[in-house]
């Protein structure tokens, strides 16, 4: 039986005032999402509509689920694939589960040599009326200032915790997800990485000592804003 009525909203996701222009390909990106049981089953797609062969394409799916405290998780698959003349593809699938008062994000973003193609995005949520699904304008939602916390100590913790007053506090608010990921070294040791859309941005061996987290906080916030710019620079390039 199913515990929770949903919304579904397609959205039109755009990163930054940049990227309001494709290149002229013809793929097609597309979220096909049902939810039963309170269970999220997403499935990326791919649709080339063009006549030629679509070599050399990648692809990121990703959700992210609000809790209802307010906490962030994320998963996500990519990979690489090509379509023959006219055929639509299933690239991926996730399977989600939401139970009340959460909130489920989902982004598919295609690439072709680091340019974006296409995107698509939906919201699922808990609702107390029917199950809808509806087309909302970008201006009512963008990526903005949310950070992902995946890590496994206390110090990942401590370290996540000075992260985020850091960049609540710096007036910075940039149009991309941020995901601190922690990983077992040896010993007690584990390594601290900073990763935006799949790329690694920062890296660090975790140490308990707040001053050398902190200041692993600002390179992180520099190392951030440089990536923040020529990813900018890029999409305008892109435009031209």
């Amino acid at each position: 039986m199913k515990t929770g009525i949903f919304y579904i909203l397609s959205v039109l996701l755009f990163l930054t005032s940049e990227t309001s222009v494709f290149s002229q390909e013809s793929v097609r990106a597309k979220i096909v999402a049902k939810v039963a049981d309170n269970l999220i089953d997403a499935k990326a797609v791919a649709q080339n509509n063009e006549a030629t062969i679509k070599d050399d394409y990648s692809y990121v799916l990703f959700s992210l689920k609000k809790g209802a405290q307010g906490n962030y998780s994320k998963n996500s698959q990519s990979g690489q694939f090509s379509l023959e003349p006219g055929e639509e593809k299933a690239l991926a699938s996730l399977k989600i589960n939401i139970q009340k008062d959460e909130e489920c994000k989902l982004f598919l973003f295609i690439r072709k040599d680091d340019v974006l193609i296409s995107k698509d995005s939906i919201i699922i949520y808990a609702a107390e009326k029917e199950m809808k699904k509806e087309v909302i304008k970008e201006s009512n939602f963008e990526i903005k200032g949310i950070v992902v916390e995946d890590v496994i100590t206390k110090i990942g913790k401590d370290f996540h915790d000075y992260f985020y007053q850091e960049y609540s506090n710096s007036g910075n608010q940039y149009p991309f997800v941020i995901n601190i990921k922690e990983k077992p070294y040896f010993g007690r040791s584990s390594i601290i990485t900073i990763e935006i859309e799949d790329r690694n941005i920062f890296e660090f061996f975790s140490k308990p000592d707040e001053e050398y987290l902190r200041s692993a906080v600002r390179a992180a916030l520099q190392n951030i804003n440089q990536y923040a710019i020529q990813r900018k620079l890029l999409y305008k390039n892109s435009r031209i």
